[in-house]
This record gives structure tokens, C-alpha cells and sequence, in this order.
């Protein structure tokens, strides 16, 4: 963890962003995954931030076995963690991620265990259920997750930061549905996920039949990205800039904000309506709306608020 100074800029400068602050403080790579993960590595950049970094650079962060299991795991414990309201995902090394580890899981994807065709069958279906979890349980988080790309971001690194919340990139970053390239259609949550990403079907169809590769201005065009930044420096310091504007606001809104919004995209209006309708019943008894009322009267930052734990 570092802290670098800039100079105080305009927000967007030539349609990349850069941070607004006068100081920010940058996440740095770490130098090792942490315990008891082998291809993730933890820390806490600030208050209440998460940071969960795919880390196997030397493979260029490409999915193996240990992988799948330990993502499960990870947000299993910050879903339930008070001390973290916001999460920030991020790659090691030169790119983002490379996708499968196919070396490493071709045994147990193409070689499914079974007596007859109807349990091979059982079993592979177990199993794809199971890799679909890996991404799927970040959607289900109540953390909010913010996604930051550099480089590469390819196959199954797609099926990931769709599953995530706001997802940022830089300007050199590039994304590739790459599965029909591999003989199979993506189904741990891309071919789900990415159409109610940027609401273009001919765009996702494109993308997921030719497996070309998207650069990062179109991302932002489509939607699948809201901001590009220069560098991956400048683009990790903005994403701890949001994160930390995120975990300002009260846990309660937040939270509920995110749940709700899946909600939504997942039912009709007058389903999401009625939803939220039963929801704030009970969440409106908070004393955090006394709280941020008050403070917006009085012209304050939510970080002036010391929200309880949730």
C-alpha cells in the first residue's frame, strides 16, 4: 500500500479518468497470495475496502482448480464480514486474467467420473454448477464490487467481472468471449449475464459467436465499462477513490441498493416495486436516514457520518 500525490485535475481529461483528489492512495500489487488462499491475495487499503487480487502472475492469473474453490470461500467471508462494505477486484502481473487454466482443468472437465452416460452426465452437470457458483456468489454479495481490468480479459475472466457491479478498465485493456474458440459455449454466466450488461443482442452475439476481441473504447461505448483510465495506476487509485465514497454512505442503503437492483433486473417493474416496497418496511427503521438527512441540511459529507456496522 502506497500513497502518491497528484495534481488536482478535471475529473475526465480527453474521455480517459483520472483521480480528482488532491492525494489518493494507490493499491499496490502484492508480493504473495494470502493464507490460506493460493490465487488470491487480501488486503485493506482503507476503511472498510476490500481488495481481492487474482494472483498467479506467472500464469497470467489464469483460472486453475484452486481457483474456483477459493473465490467461493473469499466472498463467502466478506458477505459476512461488518468490517467491509465495499470490494475492489483486481489482477497481478501484466493482465487481468487469461481465462481457464485449461492445462490444469482439462482432467477433471473433459474426463467426467461415471459408470453409464446418465451419471457421466449427473456428474459434469455437478460440477458446471459448482464453477458457476465461483462467479454467481459474488452477484450475491452484498457488498457492493467494483472490477478493475488491465490488459487482457478473456473467457471465464468475462463470466467474472460481469458478475461484478461497476467495472472499470484502461485504455490498453481488451475483453474476449473466447469459449467457441475452445469448442464450448461459455456457461459459467457470460451468455447470462452480459446481455442485461449492455442490453444489445446483436452486440453479445457478435462478441460470443466470433470470439473477437472487444478494446477498451468500445467497452465503454456498450456499456460493459462506465470509466477507462490512462494506466493501471491511475485506474486502481480511482477505483479505492469510488470504493471509498462507496463505504462513506450507510451499509443499510448500500447494501439494499445492490440488492435490489438485481432484483430488479431479474423481475418486472411492478414485481421490483413490490419488493422494494416490503424491503423499506423495515429497512426505513433505521436511524441512518436521520443521520444523512441531517447532514445534508447541514452541507456535510457522508464521511462525516459514523454509520454502525452492519
Amino acid at each position: 500500500m502506497l500513497s502518491v500525490i497528484v495534481r488536482s485535475t478535471l475529473t475526465k481529461y480527453r474521455g480517459l479518468w483520472v483521480p480528482s483528489q488532491f492525494v489518493v492512495r494507490a493499491m499496490s500489487s502484492s508480493a504473495a497470495p494470502t493464507s490460506p488462499y493460493t490465487t488470491l491475495a487480501i488486503s485493506h487499503p482503507a476503511e472498510s475496502v476490500t481488495h481481492v487480487e487474482l494472483h498467479r502472475p506467472e500464469k497470467r492469473n489464469a483460472m486453475n482448480k484452486a481457483f474456483w474453490s477459493e473465490m467461493v470461500d473469499c466472498f463467502n467471508e466478506i458477505a459476512g464480514d461488518p468490517d467491509c462494505r465495499v470490494v475492489v477486484v483486481s489482477g497481478a502481473g501484466k493482465i487481468f486474467t487469461a481465462g481457464i487454466d485449461l492445462m490444469d482443468m482439462a482432467s477433471d472437465v473433459l474426463q467426467p467420473q461415471g459408470d453409464d452416460t446418465a451419471r457421466v452426465s449427473w456428474n459434469l452437470r455437478q460440477k458446471i454448477a459448482k464453477y458457476q457458483e465461483t462467479f454467481s456468489v459474488i452477484e450475491k454479495c452484498p457488498k457492493p464490487v467494483v472490477v478493475a481490468v488491465h490488459g487482457a480479459c478473456v473467457g471465464g475472466g468475462v463470466d467474472l467481472i460481469t458478475a461484478c457491479d461497476i467495472r472499470l478498465c484502461t485504455q490498453d485493456a481488451w475483453f474476449q468471449v473466447k469459449e467457441v474458440d475452445i469448442g464450448l459455449a461459455a456457461d459459467v454466466g457470460t451468455l447470462q449475464r452480459l446481455p442485461k450488461v449492455i442490453g444489445s443482442s446483436s452486440l453479445v452475439n457478435d462478441l460470443a459467436l466470433t470470439a473477437r476481441k472487444m478494446y477498451a473504447d468500445e467497452a465503454k461505448s456498450s456499456g460493459l465499462v462506465s470509466r477507462v483510465f490512462a494506466d493501471k495506476e491511475a485506474m486502481m487509485a480511482g477505483a479505492l477513490e469510488m470504493a471509498d465514497e462507496i463505504a462513506a454512505r450507510s451499509p443499510i442503503a448500500v447494501q439494499g441498493t445492490k440488492i435490489n437492483l438485481i432484483y430488479a433486473r431479474d423481475h418486472s417493474v411492478a414485481e421490483g416495486l413490490d419488493y422494494m416496497a416490503t424491503w423499506n418496511m423495515s429497512m426505513l427503521q433505521t436511524q441512518d436516514v436521520m443521520k444523512s438527512a441531517q447532514a445534508a441540511m447541514e452541507k456535510k459529507s457522508p464521511k462525516t457520518i459514523a454509520f454502525s456496522k452492519l
